[in-house]
């Protein structure tokens, strides 16, 4: 479930990032300038950030398998 939710917010990064970045004019001076960098820094956190939840969270099949090793006790008669 939690991969759907970056998936999602990854395409929607990109789609803002389309719209925004042929205007944003990163050269001017003073706050506009200052603002398209703050804005474009922001974007690229927030893709490096839900692509990276996306590509090192933990797998299921493995927490299930720990889980089943650690509930299993050997028996001795």
């Amino acid at each position: 479930m939690k991969k759907n939710r970056y998936l999602l917010c990854l395409l929607l990064a990109g789609f803002m990032l389309y719209f925004a970045v042929p205007r944003l004019s990163i050269n001017l001076d003073g706050p506009e300038g200052i603002f398209s960098l703050t804005w474009l820094a922001f974007a690229l956190m927030v893709i490096a950030g839900n692509l990276t939840g996306l590509l090192y969270s933990p797998k299921k099949l493995a927490s299930r398998m720990q889980s089943r090793n650690v509930k299993k006790r050997s028996r001795s008669y």
